[in-house]
C-alpha cells in the first residue's frame, strides 16, 4: 500500500517532523524545504544506504566531496550556459510565469506570452567587488566536479577504468515552477556515480547499472512493480547522452523520474580536456582553449584514450519522497479505529528504538530504561530514545506513525523478572525478552 496521495504524506511530514517549509515563520521561500529532526535521520541513512552500496560494498569506486562554487568555465564547456534552461511563458491575466509545459488550466492559452528560454543557473559573485567581473555558479548538479577532478583522483589512487567516482551533495536549480512537495525543488541533493569505461565496454556496462540501481530500490523498499524504465527517445536526448534510461516512479502526483542511468559517451572528460585534437573525441565539443589538464588514460601500448561514462544520477529528495510514499500505509484495526504505520526497512528507520517506561514517575523504572536506552545506543547502529510519556497505546501509534521498528517496555516484571517487552510494528506483535539477552536480539532485528 502506498500513500492515497501527497496531501497524506505533507500533513505526516509536517505533523511529525520531518520535513517543514523553509522560512516558514516570513512567508517561506517556494521551493525551499528544512528537514527536521527525523527527516535529517532518514534523509542520512538513505545516503548511507547508497554510499555503502556504491562505495563500500565494490572496489572499483572512489569518493569525491567536492565545492558547491563552480567556476564559469567548468560550466561553459559543459555546455550548461548555452544548454541548460527551460521554456518559459508569462500569463498577461494572472500576471504569474510558468514553464511552458506546466501551465496551469485557470490560464487561457490566448493569455501566454511566446516561450523564452530561461537559464536554470544560480550565480554569485565571489569577493568584494560586485562589477560582474569575479563571479561564480552554485553547482546544478554534482557530476562536474568529478569531471574535472578526474586526473587527480587517477593521479592519488592508480586508477584504471572500468572504475568509478560516487559523491552526494548539493545542487541547485532556479526552478520556474517548483512544484510536488519535494519533487521539483530549487535546492536539492544529488546521489551520483560516474562511472569510467573504455569506449566499446559502453553499452555492457550501461546494462549493468541499469540493473544494480533497480535491486538497490527494491532493497529500500521501493517495489519494483511502481517503477518503470523508460528508454528516453533519440530525439528528448541530453546533448551528452548516446543513450538514457529513466527508473519512472508512481509518486502520488503521476509517473516521473526517479533516477536516470545515462551512457554519457566522452563527452564530459573530453570537453575538459586540453589537446582535444589529440585524444579522438568521439562526441562533439567545444574547443577548449581554458584546461591545463589532459583528462585521457595511457594504455599500455602508450596510446591514449578518453574513458565513456555510465552515470547512475538520482535525486535524495526524490529518493525520500518514493521511500515514504512505499512505507506510508492506513490501517484499520479491530477495536473500530485506525493507524498510520510508516513501514520502513529497519535501516533507513529514523529511530530504531524506543524505550517505554510504563509509569513516567516511578524512579526505577525511568531509571532502568534509561540504562537499557544507552546500552542500545552504544550498538551505533543509529538513533534509540526514551519515551517517557506514562501512555503506552499513544507511545505505540506514535512511533508506527513514524516508522520506529521496535517499542520496547519496561514494566515491573522488569524489576522482578529482569525481562522486556518487545513490540513489533509491523505486526503489533508482542515478546517477552530477558534483560540480559535484549542488546542481541536488537542487533539481529536491525539486521
Amino acid at each position: 500500500m502506498t500513500a492515497n496521495n501527497m496531501d497524506d504524506l505533507v500533513a505526516l511530514c509536517k505533523r511529525r517532523g520531518f520535513i517543514f517549509q523553509s522560512s516558514e515563520i516570513y512567508g517561506g521561500i517556494q521551493g525551499v524545504y528544512d528537514y527536521g529532526p527525523l527527516g535529517v535521520e532518514l534523509k542520512n541513512n538513505i545516503k548511507k544506504s547508497w554510499w555503502a552500496s556504491i562505495v563500500y560494498d565494490r572496489d572499483d569506486v572512489e569518493g569525491l566531496d567536492a565545492s558547491i562554487l563552480t567556476h564559469p568555465e567548468v560550466l561553459n564547456y559543459s555546455g550548461h550556459e548555452d544548454t541548460f534552461t527551460d521554456p518559459m511563458v508569462d500569463c498577461k491575466s494572472c500576471g504569474e510565469r510558468f514553464r511552458a509545459d506546466q501551465v496551469p488550466d485557470y490560464c487561457n492559452e490566448e493569455d501566454l506570452t511566446e516561450p523564452r528560454q530561461f537559464n536554470l543557473m544560480f550565480k554569485t559573485n565571489v569577493g568584494p567587488i560586485e562589477d560582474g567581473s569575479s563571479f561564480a555558479y552554485l553547482r546544478p548538479e554534482t557530476a562536474q566536479q568529478i569531471f574535472i577532478n578526474f586526473k587527480n583522483i587517477v593521479d592519488s589512487t592508480s586508477r584504471k577504468p572500468p572504475f568509478g567516482i560516487a559523491q552526494i551533495g548539493k545542487a541547485f536549480r532556479n526552478e520556474i515552477t517548483p512544484r510536488n512537495f519535494i519533487f521539483r525543488v530549487r535546492e536539492f541533493e544529488q546521489m551520483e556515480l560516474e562511472y569510467f569505461v573504455e569506449p566499446g565496454e559502453d553499452e555492457k556496462w550501461h546494462k549493468i547499472w541499469i540493473d544494480e540501481r533497480l535491486k538497490w530500490w527494491e532493497d529500500q523498499g521501493v517495489s519494483k512493480n511502481n517503477i518503470k524504465l523508460l528508454n528516453v527517445e533519440k530525439d528528448e536526448l541530453a546533448h551528452y547522452s548516446k543513450a538514457t534510461v529513466d527508473l519512472m516512479y508512481k509518486f502520488p502526483h503521476g509517473l516521473e523520474e526517479l533516477e536516470g542511468i545515462a551512457n554519457r559517451t566522452d563527452f564530459d572528460l573530453g570537453s575538459h580536456s586540453k589537446n582535444q585534437n589529440e585524444l579522438h573525441i568521439k562526441s562533439k565539443t567545444k574547443l577548449n582553449k581554458g584546461s591545463n589538464s589532459k583528462l585521457a588514460v595511457q594504455r599500455e601500448d602508450n596510446s591514449w584514450f578518453v574513458p565513456f561514462v555510465i552515470e547512475p544520477s538520482a535525486g535524495v529528495d526524490r529518493g525520500f519522497l518514493a521511500i515514504l510514499n512505499e512505507a506510508y500505509k492506513e490501517e484499520s484495526l479491530e477495536n473500530g479505529t485506525k493507524r498510520v504505520v510508516l513501514a520502513l526497512k529497519p535501516h533507513l528507520a529514523p529511530i530504531k528504538a524506543a524505550i517505554v517506561p510504563l509509569k513516567k514517575n516511578n524512579e526505577k523504572l525511568v531509571n532502568l530504561a534509561k540504562k537499557l536506552k544507552k546500552e542500545l545506543q552504544n550498538q551505533k547502529l543509529g538513533r534509540v530514545i526514551l519515551e517517557n510519556t506514562g501512555n503506552i497505546g499513544k507511545s505505540y501509534r506514535k512511533h508506527d506513525e513514524i516508522g520506529t521498528p521496535m517499542c520496547i517496555t519496561v514494566d515491573f516484571d522488569s524489576l522482578d523478572k529482569e525481562t522486556v517487552t518487545v513490540r513489533d510494528r509491523d505486526s503489533m506483535a508482542q515478546q517477552v525478552i530477558p534483560i540480559n539477552e535484549l542488546t542481541e536480539f536488537y542487533k539481529k532485528f536491525l539486521n
